[in-house]
């Protein structure tokens, strides 16, 4: 058994900070998400689900531009161009399938 206080912390860009765990198949990612952070646009053979639970996140998904506020979900398929942008400190969740590698 873990304690998410146990994985560490990790800086993916600026203002970005994630704690990942990694299964077999799936990987799950616990973001602290710094107000006016940009994730930029990217995409990867990973289905991902997203969750916002705390803060507004805009993110464009597929040319659709979106702004997720606490308890906003979403599935976000395989190569399916994204990005996103903090309009305040944000927490979220996002799962991937398969692992997301370039997150070990």
């Amino acid at each position: 058994m873990l304690h998410l206080n146990d994985i560490e912390t990790r800086e993916f860009f600026p203002g970005l900070f994630g704690k990942m765990l990694h299964g077999e198949k799936t990987t799950l990612g616990f973001w602290d998400i710094k107000k006016g952070a940009v994730i930029p646009e990217h995409q990867h053979e990973n289905e991902q689900i997203t969750y916002v639970s705390e803060g507004e996140l805009q993110m464009t998904i597929g040319g659709t531009t979106t702004v997720f506020k606490a308890g906003n979900t979403q599935v976000i398929p395989a190569n399916v161009p994204h990005s996103a942008i903090a309009l305040t400190d944000c927490k979220v969740i996002d799962s991937w399938a398969p692992v997301r590698d370039a997150y070990k």
